[in-house]
């Protein structure tokens, strides 16, 4: 039962992978997914304790064909004769054999949905509802095939959808949907159930934040009304590096784990895998954190909808609320830093002009409703939200509120306020506030980008402002740039509003045909500078053109030391070589008219 307010883990089914139990009470396992050519055992066994010795608690490895998939047996035998007994999972794309073959030597082996059975080639996208029943059947038949074996070898399955890689099929039927992932996901699991087999875990990706989590709120909804428990494993595909990555993993991931769903987690960063650990474990421990917290009482608005966005209707005041962008407000002493719409300073808001306007406690309504400016921020909080305060807000258009918590729980208190003003008809504009003890960057990348970017996704908030606790200066623990970067970041993150280049890129892995961390540093070197500009870069074909969808420009690896371009789905040039690729890449930004020169 869907329940925003009060965090609570999901019920979901107890499976075994090898000696870890994942789902049921068992806490959020940690993974992480080996970036070496698994034909090459030395090194995937190092890279393997390197993960095992940062947390990881699962081991994900590539099988592109039959070849890799014959190898998991040395890399398997090789680490138990080095005492790691940890648990591999075999990732398996396009052959179906490969994964037939894994099955018998890794504790679990991941299948995607969208291409199990490979590639099928047809002269026509549409399908008659023969073709598509004749085309689930060769489905089932397959799939039943592997589970068979894995019944045999006691070896568990990750149905693994990708909003990248959805079938022709499910396209045509269910087009580019959460929906069409949810469809694609019960097929499968349709089969487990018939074959009796539960040793089953279910991830929902995509690097898009929005398309993962309502594609994962929903499959949980479809299996609740089918009376189905299965575990999920939680990620965003593409993250990409760096503070990006990391804040775009902790709004898809965090907004997951804040509705309690999630039994293992893989933060994908285009970085080290043991990189990812870290990472993956400070966003599990600071949600969790919240279990048993004070229950907060609050009514579930009517009109909302977990499963699509919908911005909450405001009325704008000034620059604030209605169709406009969501603003950032940053607490500062000096002037402006990376041009914040506004700071908070000595009590009041500043405007870039240096215009001030007031900011009143819920303790000043008297002097607010005397008070005629045309801008005035209201702090409060939800418990502050009187009948008093209700009838004022039902009454003014000119307040915008500032919206702080306190609590355990900051994401359910905000949501039972964002719900009220929804039932009370309040339309004024939110500025959401939160205030943070943390020792890095890192902490607070990932701490406000699972508070506040769920609720962004959910359609809340017309404003951000981020502030560090009590003793946390800006100049002697964080610069004003750093935690201005955060709030833009997770305005980014959760697609409200681009403020800077997005780069869609993958975490590597042992199908990647191209050194991957290097590409992405040149890439970014060259158009950092493109605002609003949306680039991918992906190591291989797996996810790479489904991925161009929510991509203007892509670089995709073709074979060793090839690249391949494309506009959106569109592939522009294919297998040029690698060393040109970068130079290509610019040339076609330019040609289609979103270069621009770097005036920096």
């Amino acid at each position: 039962m869907y329940n925003p307010f009060n965090y609570t883990r999901r019920r979901s089914n107890q499976i075994q992978v090898g000696k870890v139990l994942l789902g049921g009470v068992n806490p959020v396992r940690v993974q992480s997914m080996a970036n070496t050519d698994t034909n090459n055992t030395e090194d995937s066994v190092a890279q393997c304790i390197r993960i095992v010795e940062a947390g990881g608690e699962i081991v994900r490895f590539t099988a592109q064909g039959v070849k890799e998939a014959e190898n998991l047996k040395n890399i398997h035998a090789a680490l138990r004769e080095k005492g790691f007994d940890v648990p591999l999972v075999a990732d398996i794309h396009f052959v179906a054999q490969a994964a037939d073959v894994a099955a018998q030597y890794v504790e679990k082996v991941r299948v995607n949905p969208g291409n199990f059975i490979g590639m099928i080639r047809r002269d026509s996208p549409d399908y008659t509802e023969e073709e598509y029943q004749a085309e689930y059947a060769k489905i089932r038949e397959r799939f039943t095939q592997l589970l068979n074996i894995c019944k045999q070898h006691g070896t568990a399955i990750r149905i693994g959808v990708n909003h990248g890689s959805l079938s022709e099929r499910m396209m045509n039927r269910w087009g580019d949907t959460p929906r069409g992932m949810v469809e694609s996901c019960m097929e499968f699991l349709q089969v487990c159930i018939d074959e009796n087999f539960y040793n089953v875990v279910i991830s929902m990706k995509a690097s898009n934040t929005l398309s993962m989590v309502h594609a994962a709120r929903l499959l949980v909804h479809e299996m609740d009304q089918r009376d189905m428990h299965f575990p999920l494993h939680l990620g965003v595909t593409e993250a990409g590096d760096g503070e990006d990555g990391r804040i775009k993993s902790a709004v898809g991931i965090g907004a997951m784990l804040q509705d309690g769903i999630g039994d293992t987690v893989r933060v994908s960063l285009s970085e080290e895998p043991e990189a990812e650990i870290p990472v993956a474990r400070q966003l599990v421990d600071y949600v969790s954190a919240k279990a048993n917290h004070p229950r907060i009482e609050a009514e579930l608005a009517p009109s909302f909808t977990p499963f699509e966005y919908t911005r909450r209707v405001t009325k704008p005041v000034g620059i604030i609320g209605g169709d406009q962008v969501p603003v950032v407000i940053m607490p500062q002493d000096g002037g402006f830093a990376t041009i914040p719409d506004f700071l908070l300073k000595d009590g009041k808001v500043a405007g870039q002009n240096g215009e001030e306007y007031p900011v009143y406690s819920v303790n000043e309504l008297d002097e607010l409703q005397s008070d005629s400016s045309s801008l005035k921020f209201l702090r409060i909080s939800y418990p502050e939200l009187s009948g008093e305060v209700i009838a004022l807000l039902q009454k003014r258009t000119d307040v915008v509120l500032l919206l702080s918590s306190n609590h355990v729980n900051p994401v359910g208190e905000m949501r039972a306020f964002f719900h009220s003003l929804l039932i009370y008809g309040i339309e004024s504009p939110v500025v959401m506030h939160r205030s943070y003890k943390v020792n890095d960057i890192q902490e607070l990348q990932i701490k406000a980008a699972a508070d506040l970017g769920v609720l962004f996704l959910d359609g809340f908030g017309d404003g951000i402002l981020i502030e560090l606790g009590n003793g946390y200066s800006y100049m002697k623990h964080l610069g004003v740039e750093e935690v201005n970067s955060v709030a833009f970041g997770i305005l980014q993150a959760s697609r409200v509003r681009v403020s800077k280049t997005e780069y869609i890129s993958c975490p590597s892995c042992g199908r990647t045909m191209f050194r991957l961390q290097t590409v992405i540093a040149r890439v970014k070197e060259k158009t950092s500078h493109l605002k609003g500009l949306k680039i991918a870069i992906m190591g291989c074909i797996v996810n790479g053109p489904g991925e161009m969808a929510d991509a203007d420009y892509g670089y995709v690896g073709f074979g060793r030391g090839k690249v391949s371009l494309y506009k959106k789905k569109e592939c522009i040039e294919k297998g040029i070589n690698e060393e040109e690729a970068v130079d290509r890449l610019i040339a076609l930004i330019k040609e289609n008219g979103d270069w621009t020169e770097n005036e920096s």
